[in-house]
C-alpha cells in the first residue's frame, strides 16, 4: 500500500492520494472485478458468425453511381464499386491483403440504413469463401470506424486523467465497469429468459453501490448516497410498472425490439423490457442528485459537528430542492432529444396536440420521462433521510 501512494503521488498532475488502506483494497478488488467481467464472453460471440467468412478493412478504390437514382431527399438503386483489402484475411483464405473485388452496395430508399461510398473511402466488409476457399462473395457493411473510435476513447481517458486527476481514473474504472456490467452480464442473461424488470433491478443496484462506494470511498457519505439512490430506483421501477401498465404501452415501441422478437427471441417480454429501461436511464441522475445531496449533508456535518438531525436534514432538503430542480430539466433535455426529428414532423404537419400524445411512440416517451423525473424527485427525501439517520445526530 505505501508503495502504491508513493508511486501516485510522484505523480503530481494526477493531484492529492488521500485514499485509506481499506479504500485502496476496494479499488484493486474493483479494478480486478471491472476487468474480470470485460474479458468474460457474453455466450452469444457466434451466434451470427458463418464459419465461412472473414472480417476485414477494404479500400474503395472505385465507383460506378451509373445505377443510382436520386429522388429528393433518398436514393435508390446500387453502387458498383471495386474494393482493394486492406488487412489479411484469417483462417481459410490465408493472406488476402492487396487483391482486388467488385460488389454492389444496394440503396434501399432508408437514409438511416444506407450507406453512400466514395473513391478513398475505408470501409468494413464481410468475405464469404466458397468450398474451395476462393471468394464467392463480398458485402461492403460500412464506413470503417474503429480507429476513429480508438482515437476517440484514448482523448477521452488522457483529458478525464489531467483535469480530474486521481479522481478520473476513478471516473474511468467506473464508466468501464458499468459498460462492461451492462454488455456483458445484463443484456445476455436477458436474452436468456432472466425477467428484465428483477434482473435490471439488481445488476443497476448493483453496479450504483460499486460507483458510489469507488467514488466516495468506503464511508457513511457514500452508504446515504447508496440508499437514496436503490431506494430511488426501487420506486421508480414500480412507477414505470405501474404506468406503463395502465397506459398501455408495449415494448416495440423501441428501436430494434420488435427485430429481437423475429430473430429467436420472441420469449422476450418486450414490456418488461420497456419498463427496465426507464429505470436504468434515470439511475445515473439518481445517484448523481444522491451524492450531491449526501455530500453536502456530510460537509455540513463536518463544519458543525453539534447539529441536531432534524437541523441536518433540514439543510439537506434545501440543497436537494435546488439539485433536483435543475437535474429534472436535464433528464426532459437528454430524453427528448432523441425524439427531436419526430417532434418536428408533428409540429411541421399541424397536428393537433390531443392527436400527438396519443400516439403510443409519444405515450411512452410522455411516461419515459415523467416517470424518470418523479423517480428523481423522490431520490432527494429518501437521500435526505437516510443522511439524518447515518449522518444526522440526536438532541
Amino acid at each position: 500500500m505505501d508503495i502504491l501512494k508513493k508511486i501516485i503521488s510522484r505523480l503530481s498532475f494526477l493531484g492529492s492520494f488521500k485514499e485509506s488502506k481499506k479504500d485502496i483494497v476496494f479499488i484493486i478488488v474493483s479494478f480486478l472485478f471491472t476487468v474480470l467481467v470485460f474479458l468474460i464472453p457474453t455466450g452469444f460471440e457466434d451466434s451470427g458468425i458463418q464459419s465461412n467468412t472473414i472480417k476485414c478493412r477494404v479500400r474503395v478504390i472505385n465507383v460506378d453511381n451509373e445505377y443510382v437514382r436520386t429522388m429528393g431527399p433518398v436514393k435508390h438503386g446500387h453502387q458498383k464499386l471495386d474494393v482493394e483489402i486492406l488487412s489479411r484475411g484469417i483462417g481459410k483464405a490465408g493472406s488476402l491483403k492487396g487483391a482486388v473485388f467488385s460488389t454492389a452496395n444496394n440503396l434501399t430508399g432508408r437514409m438511416e440504413m444506407d450507406k453512400i461510398f466514395a473513391e478513398g473511402d475505408i470501409a468494413y466488409a464481410v468475405l464469404t469463401l466458397a468450398n474451395d476457399n476462393s471468394v464467392s462473395m463480398i458485402r461492403v457493411m460500412d464506413h470503417y470506424r474503429t480507429d476513429k473510435i480508438i482515437i476517440l476513447s484514448v482523448l477521452f481517458i488522457v483529458l478525464t486523467i489531467i483535469i480530474m486527476g486521481w479522481m478520473g481514473i476513478k471516473i474511468l474504472l467506473t464508466f468501464i465497469l458499468s459498460a462492461s456490467m451492462l454488455i456483458k452480464v445484463l443484456y445476455p442473461m436477458m436474452l436468456r429468459g432472466y425477467d428484465p424488470i428483477l434482473i435490471s433491478l439488481v445488476v443497476t443496484i448493483f453496479i450504483s453501490a460499486l460507483i458510489l462506494f469507488l467514488v466516495a470511498g468506503l464511508s457513511k457519505r457514500a452508504l446515504c448516497a447508496f440508499l437514496g439512490t436503490a431506494s430511488g430506483i426501487l420506486f421508480t421501477a414500480i412507477l414505470s410498472f405501474t404506468f406503463t401498465i395502465w397506459f398501455k404501452i408495449h415494448g416495440a415501441v423501441r428501436p430494434f425490439a420488435e427485430t429481437l422478437v423475429y430473430t429467436g427471441y420472441g420469449h422476450l417480454n418486450l414490456s418488461h423490457l420497456f419498463i427496465a429501461g426507464i429505470f436504468i436511464a434515470a439511475s445515473g441522475a439518481m445517484m448523481d442528485l444522491a451524492m450531491d445531496v449526501s455530500a453536502a449533508m456530510d460537509e455540513i456535518k463536518n463544519q458543525q459537528p453539534s447539529i441536531t438531525r432534524f437541523q441536518l436534514m433540514k439543510s439537506g432538503y434545501t440543497v436537494a430542492r435546488q439539485a433536483a430542480g435543475t437535474m429534472s430539466t436535464t433528464l426532459l433535455f437528454a430524453y427528448s432529444a432523441e425524439y427531436t426529428a419526430m417532434i418536428m414532423v408533428f409540429i411541421a404537419q399541424g397536428i393537433p396536440l390531443e392527436n400527438v400524445i396519443n400516439m403510443v411512440w409519444v405515450s411512452s416517451e410522455i411516461v419515459h420521462t415523467l416517470v424518470g423525473c418523479f423517480g428523481l424527485i423522490l431520490v432527494a427525501p429518501l437521500t435526505v433521510f437516510a443522511g439524518g439517520m447515518i449522518l444526522g445526530k440526536s438532541k
